[in-house]
């Protein structure tokens, strides 16, 4: 069903540089932004030339170095307008072009996009799934059903590439029948290397040297359930009165979550970093535990991090098996459990002594697809084999 990613005969030729336009919503710090970040920074720009095509005018946190780069982010907007949309989009292909690979990471989405570069004679088409929406696609109205089962038609007619971060995130887009290739999306294990002062770290934020620190990081959006993640919190401060909650990330929902943690009288208790660079220092020098209570996953890059810092992690039970990269921090809660049940498991692990150890982690990560250079190592291998295809 799901075949790890091989190797495809190349006919592009080695005389210039291939051409890649990636296809996402918008340079954000976020999972899969990061990740291609981390791509661009590796990737030999000499053979491969990334632009990203994005669906904001806004300034994102990546855009200044991806232009370092000399790559290029052009806006395409009116995504609520498909049909202008397409043909705005048909004319960046036209005069930015010509590209050898549309890479679209944009869930759904894809389907439009893929058709459209399929009509413009794109030889290398890629649908790239990130999130498992299965749960949420089963619920939508008749309408919704109707728009996905017609990018899911496109996709299936008009992808050359189907990958996706996770078994679940491929069944969700592709189903039980496709062809599609599993790349795990990796992280840069460099900075987890470095030494941390945790006592510098939390006297930065105003953490007490003894207080309880569960962390998570994450986009302030719906699926991350940083509702349910306050509820959490709030009980666990009821039974550790030293329970800080330290959530980094940025989003449309974070006004929502602040005036939540004030009703639940904790706003004390949480500091929100927003989005920040050095995710590795706050988790190796703040927190104590990891808690990811999100709805859907794809895979969740967050949590391969806090296993590579080392931190004992209590996530939602809906969330990939893949990312259990070190099954010995991972304890899984069923997303209809208590607060108070969730409490338990967090105390539980508290007061657990860790085995492996952070070094031991980092060695298996290490070996593992969730290292960033076999992301890196993988795509080169799909780019530069990726063959010239007839529309």
């Amino acid at each position: 069903m799901h075949e790890p990613l091989g190797r495809i005969e190349s006919n592009i030729s080695p005389q210039r540089p291939i051409r890649i336009l990636q296809v996402v919503s918008g340079m954000r710090r976020a999972g899969i932004e990061t990740w291609l970040m981390h791509i661009l920074r590796r990737i030999d720009r000499d053979l491969i030339k990334m632009d990203f095509l994005v669906h904001t005018s806004e300034s994102c946190d990546y855009n200044e170095e991806i232009l370092s780069y000399g790559c290029k982010i052009i806006p395409c907007l009116g995504k609520s307008r498909p049909w202008a949309y397409v043909r705005l989009f048909r004319r960046i292909l036209d005069e930015h072009g010509p590209y050898d690979v549309v890479h679209a990471q944009v869930h759904h989405f894809n389907g439009i996009i893929l058709r459209t570069a399929k009509g413009a004679g794109i030889p290398v088409r890629i649908a790239h799934s990130h999130t498992d929406t299965r749960q949420a696609d089963s619920t939508a109205s008749l309408v919704r059903r109707a728009y996905l089962r017609l990018c899911k038609r496109w996709i299936r007619n008009c992808a050359t590439t189907r990958l996706a971060c996770s078994r679940d995130a491929a069944l969700a887009l592709f189903g039980r029948e496709a062809n599609a290739r599993i790349l795990h999306c990796g992280i840069d294990l460099r900075p987890f290397h470095s030494p941390v002062d945790g006592a510098a770290v939390r006297g930065e934020l105003g953490i007490a040297p003894d207080a309880f620190v569960i962390g998570h990081v994450g986009r302030f959006f719906e699926p991350k359930n940083h509702s349910f993640l306050l509820e959490v919190t709030a009980e666990a401060a009821k039974r550790e009165p030293r329970t800080v909650l330290l959530s980094v990330g940025d989003g449309p929902l974070r006004s929502q979550i602040e005036q939540k943690a004030i009703s639940l009288g904790i706003r004390e208790r949480v500091i929100f970093t927003g989005a920040r660079a050095d995710v590795f220092r706050l988790m190796q020098g703040a927190m104590d535990l990891f808690v990811f209570p999100s709805l859907f996953e794809g895979l969740g890059l967050a949590l391969i991090e806090a296993q590579a810092a080392g931190l004992p992690c209590v996530i939602s039970d809906v969330i990939p098996q893949d990312a259990d990269v070190v099954p010995p921090l991972v304890r899984r809660m069923p997303l209809s459990a208590m607060p108070a049940a969730w409490v338990n498991a967090i105390l539980a692990d508290k007061s657990a002594t860790l085995v492996p150890n952070q070094r031991e982690c980092m060695q298996l990560l290490e070996q593992s697809t969730f290292n960033i250079t076999a992301s890196v190592a993988a795509l080169e291998e799909l780019y530069r084999g990726a063959s010239r295809k007839s529309a």
